[in-house]
Order: C-alpha cells, then sequence, then structure tokens
C-alpha cells in the first residue's frame, strides 16, 4: 500500500500502475469490510490513466464497485466530452462492472434538476446523510481548479449542498454538476493524478504554498481521510524537493 503524500513518478504509464495498486487495495479493502467498493472519477487525462491500467486488474471485485461521477458536463451520455461516456466504454465489456453501477447525469434536466437527480441516485447507494466514498479521484486543471469547483467561484463556499449546479463554468460548457467539498472532504481516500509542465506552477502552490487564498485543489483536505498526488516528473519539477 502506498503511503500518503505525494507520488512522483516517470510519466502517464508509471502513474496508472502505482495508481492503479492503491485503488485495488482500496476496493479489495472496501469490499471485505462493507461489501461494497464507492468510487467517484474525473475526466481528462484521468480517464485514460486509470483505465488504462484497471482494464488489466481482474481481481478487484468489479461486481461490487458502484462509479460516480466527481462532476460533468450537461451535455448527451454518447457526447466525446462526457466523463461518463469514457468510464463506460473504456470498462463496461472489458471487465465484469456491470452499466448500471455506473452512475451517469441526465442531460435532458435542467442543471438544477440535474443536481438535484445526481443527489438522489448518491442517496440509493450511501446511507449517510453525506456520502463517504472510499476513493474520490481527482485531477486539476492549469488555474487550479479540481471537479468543476473553479477559482473565485461561489461553489467554493458550499456547506449544504452534496451535488451542485454551475451555469456559468469559465471553462466550456457552462452547464455542469459537481460534487462538492461537503463530499470531496468525506472521503476515506482523496487522490489526485496531475500531469505535464503546465501544471507545475499550480502543483508547487498547492503542496508548497502558504497563500490566503488557496487554490480549489488545496481545499481538498479529507476530514478524516488519506491525500495522495500522483505526480509525472514535469507536474513536479517546481517543487523545492525534486
Amino acid at each position: 500500500m502506498a503511503e500518503e503524500g505525494v507520488h512522483v513518478l516517470a510519466g502517464q504509464a508509471e502513474i496508472g500502475a502505482e495508481l492503479g495498486a492503491l485503488i485495488a487495495a482500496k476496493a479489495k479493502e472496501a469490499i471485505s469490510s462493507r461489501g461494497v467498493f464507492t468510487i467517484a472519477v474525473s475526466g481528462g487525462s484521468t480517464t485514460k490513466i486509470f483505465c488504462q491500467d484497471m482494464v488489466k486488474r481482474a481481481d478487484v471485485g468489479w461486481e461490487k464497485w458502484r462509479v460516480f461521477m466527481a462532476d460533468e458536463r450537461l451535455v448527451p451520455l454518447d457526447q466525446e466530452d462526457c466523463n461518463y461516456k469514457g468510464y463506460k466504454d473504456a470498462l463496461v465489456g472489458s471487465v465484469p462492472l456491470a452499466a448500471e453501477h455506473i452512475y451517469p447525469i441526465n442531460p435532458s434536466l435542467s442543471v438544477e434538476a440535474a443536481a438535484e437527480d445526481y443527489t438522489q441516485k448518491l442517496k440509493q447507494v450511501f446511507s449517510e446523510d453525506t456520502p463517504v466514498f472510499d476513493v474520490v479521484l481527482l485531477g486539476m486543471g492549469p488555474d487550479g481548479h479540481t471537479a468543476s469547483l473553479f477559482p473565485g467561484h461561489k461553489l467554493l463556499q458550499e456547506k449544504t449542498l452534496l451535488v451542485a449546479p454551475i451555469s456559468d463554468s469559465p471553462k466550456p460548457p457552462p452547464n455542469r454538476v459537481t460534487l462538492t467539498f461537503k463530499v470531496l472532504n468525506n472521503a476515506r481516500c482523496a487522490v489526485f493524478v496531475c500531469t505535464g509542465e503546465g501544471k507545475a506552477a499550480n502543483v508547487k502552490n498547492v503542496l508548497e504554498g502558504n497563500e490566503e487564498n488557496l487554490l480549489p485543489a488545496a481545499l481538498v483536505q479529507p476530514l478524516d481521510g488519506e491525500l495522495h498526488w500522483y505526480l509525472d516528473s514535469t507536474a513536479a519539477s517546481q517543487l523545492s524537493s525534486q
């Protein structure tokens, strides 16, 4: 089991292998303890890095997995920039994960109704008032955003909602739904995957900065769980420890 902290690897393949080992261990532990493994996943390059390794792993109890989106664009489910599509296409049929155990948003609803509908989907799986995910798998944008929680946005202060609508995303498309920090910080394990030189300055900012106005990624601090950062050498290039 990887120790909590910052893990710097040569590239995406190496990150995928280490991340896969961590996720596999967490899945086995959760299924053994609670009979189910719950994970919230992110899009972008994280999808490819995660799926390319995980499809090789047969012994992780796929039938017991429940997969939610950490955030999602309000786009049709067959559209290429739909996070759900990326995971469904990569996993269903390649591993014994049932399609109905990957939970999409309903893009036919308004963004507010889609967020409420996704909240109800969470409540079908979680008995707690605030879901306790076994793992939340996150990325960080060049601006320091994570999920669809953007710098300076009012959602950074959201304390009540589990799933929030956003209709003014600074990154298109404007309409999205996102898990809030209330859920992200209630996870047993939060994992960031971050690659590329374009992320290096904000990786340093998040991991070594002491600024008052923290970037969204820096606000992911599990209350009673682990926090891991998996970085390639370029994303880690400005860290003082490198």
